[in-house]
């Protein structure tokens, strides 16, 4: 669930900081107090778009940080995936904004934005006027009847998904295949040229590298040679003041001390290992010096090698192994277009082979669907009813795509019909705005037993309802918050007083600052504000009596609702 809110230097923030609680969450306020700002803040920090002019006045940043304390499993397996874990058993979103641009982080360690939204997606569900409108699409509307469907078709879905990219991959392949006589001579004929080319140059691998130190070493012979023979100068030499001269000297000397002393003996083994070492250099150094020589032909003849193989790498990959694993693709292709007719015979076989898998496990998948479609119409009829449409009637419709899909040939759309007598009809010819959002409401309260998002914002949900709808609401809102934790924005009274917790955003003026605050009601303080809900500009003591009753019953409802 979500644990904390906290942001500093948004709007008319200057800093707040809140502990929500489990159930339900109600924030209620005065209009213009500040509610937007609460709900953009939080959709802030789970990667909205933001512009600079949400800064507080004077200040060089602002922060939303929101703390998770996920319980769910599965939630935290599809955490583990993406490589998140809880840190003391928390989550913390963070999200700093500058100017003109922001930096996000998940328990501290920076992220791109893509990742924070992913990780949104999984923690929390925030329902306003736009995701209410995501019900008017099918793709949607296929979503939620598989998630009602949940494990019930995961493996099916799973071999309609694997069917359809090897049918996908096949059926490219035989399109892309489809040539006339004049494109396959063509491009048989630049084939066997490119692989004629190749293997003329008969290629080894790694020889490029050989003679590329070839080459090298031929281009700065003289150099090396000079500095060769100056080292073996040092070294050995013949003027008798090399190295390994002077140290034959020192033998010499150390070998007459060493028959009188023991560490004298040892030193004179350690010179003698030396003059041993020197004379191996000096032996091997000879023979790299003899290296060098080399005639014009055999540098012209590295030279002219070495042109060709490059010329070969430009053209045909990276590497020599590259470009003989390019000769071996094309001669493959050759291959294919030789023996073109039984190749497209083959292909066309193979498409037909995996139009029968996808097929018969597209057909599995809709059969699955079908039969929990029927079951969630009936639910959603019924928690439509519960909502106040009285006489709703609410189905879902199957019909076949032109064309597989990797969800597979399903078109699925929500109808409804809210008024007797009248035929179901999709859901963008029948809801408005507000209706919409108590679709998703319903929608939610049938889900709420299989969705394991935690935490569910919703914001306008008393849209174009009051009286004994609103009510309904309510009651369907403590249905869901029995099993989630929900944050609702409300103004409506018989809403807020089924609140588990309820929190006042407020505006204060003080020294010519205006801020915006939110503060958790105590018990009495809840009454008040049912009362300020209900009375508008005049609070009397019967407006407080209602509210006194109001807040009653709601509590009554949730003990035995």
């Amino acid at each position: 669930m979500l644990q904390n809110l906290h942001v500093k230097n948004l709007a008319l923030i200057d800093e707040i900081e809140v502990e929500f609680c489990q159930g339900l969450n109600i924030l209620s306020g005065e209009t213009g107090a500040g509610k937007s700002i609460i709900l953009g803040s939080v959709n802030l920090a789970l990667g909205g778009r933001y512009s600079r002019d949400i800064l507080r006045k004077g200040a060089q940043y602002g922060l939303v940080e929101l703390t998770f304390a996920p319980e769910n499993q599965g939630l935290l397996e599809k955490l583990k995936e993406l490589d998140i874990f809880p840190e003391d058993g928390v989550i913390v979103l963070s999200r700093r904004l500058m100017d003109g641009r922001s930096a996000s982080r998940i328990n501290g360690e920076t992220v791109t934005m893509a990742k924070l939204k992913e990780v949104a997606g999984i923690l929390i569900d925030i329902h306003g006027q736009h995701e209410h409108q995501s019900l008017l699409y099918k793709k949607n509307q296929l979503q939620i009847l598989d998630a009602f469907a949940g494990g019930a078709l995961k493996e099916t879905a799973g071999n309609v998904k694997n069917s359809y990219q090897a049918y996908k991959k096949c059926l490219d392949e035989w399109e892309k295949s489809r040539l006339d006589e004049s494109e396959r001579a063509k491009e048989a004929s630049f084939l066997e040229f490119e692989i004629q080319e190749i293997e003329e140059a008969e290629l080894v691998s790694g020889e490029d590298e050989q003679l590329e130190n070839d080459y090298r070493r031929m281009n700065h012979a003289r150099n090396i040679a000079e500095n060769a023979a100056e080292a073996y100068g040092y070294t050995g030499g013949m003027s008798g003041d090399g190295a390994s001269e002077q140290i034959s000297r020192a033998i010499r000397c150390m070998s007459d001390a060493a028959r009188y002393d023991e560490k004298a003996e040892e030193l004179y083994e350690q010179l003698s290992e030396i003059d041993g070492l020197l004379n191996d250099f000096n032996r091997e150094l000879s023979v790299y010096q003899e290296s060098l020589q080399f005639s014009e032909e055999e540098y012209h003849e590295t030279e002219e090698r070495l042109n060709v193989l490059n010329h070969l790498k430009t053209k045909y990959g990276n590497s020599l192994e590259e470009v003989l694993a390019y000769c071996q693709e094309k001669k493959e292709r050759l291959q294919v277009l030789e023996d073109y007719d039984n190749y497209l015979q083959s292909l066309e076989e193979e498409l037909k082979k995996n139009e029968k898998v996808l097929k018969k496990a597209a057909k599995e998948l809709s059969k699955i669907r079908k039969e929990h479609g029927k079951l969630l119409a009936e639910q959603i009829e019924r928690a439509l009813k519960d909502l106040n449409f009285a006489d709703v009637q609410f189905e879902i419709q199957f019909s076949e795509l032109a064309d597989y899909t990797v969800n597979g040939r399903d078109d699925v759309e929500f109808l409804i019909s809210m008024n007797p007598g009248e035929p179901v009809k999709p859901l963008s010819e029948v809801a408005s705005g507000g209706e919409l959002s108590r679709m998703m409401l319903a929608i939610k309260a049938v889900m709420a037993d299989r969705d394991e998002i935690e935490t569910l914002i919703f914001d306008e949900i008393d849209v174009g309802i009051s009286g004994r709808t609103a009510q309904k609401v309510s009651e369907k809102m403590a249905v869901i918050g029995r099993g989630h934790q929900v944050i609702c924005i409300t103004h409506l009274a018989q809403i807020a007083a089924m609140a588990d917790a309820h929190y006042v955003i407020e505006k204060t003026v003080a020294e010519g600052k205006t801020t915006t605050g939110i503060r958790l009601l105590e018990e009495e303080e809840t009454t008040e504000e049912l009362a300020r809900i209900l009375g508008g500009a005049e609070i009397t003591d019967t407006v407080r009596e209602n509210a006194r009753e109001m807040k009653m019953l709601a509590e009554n409802h949730k003990k035995t609702g």
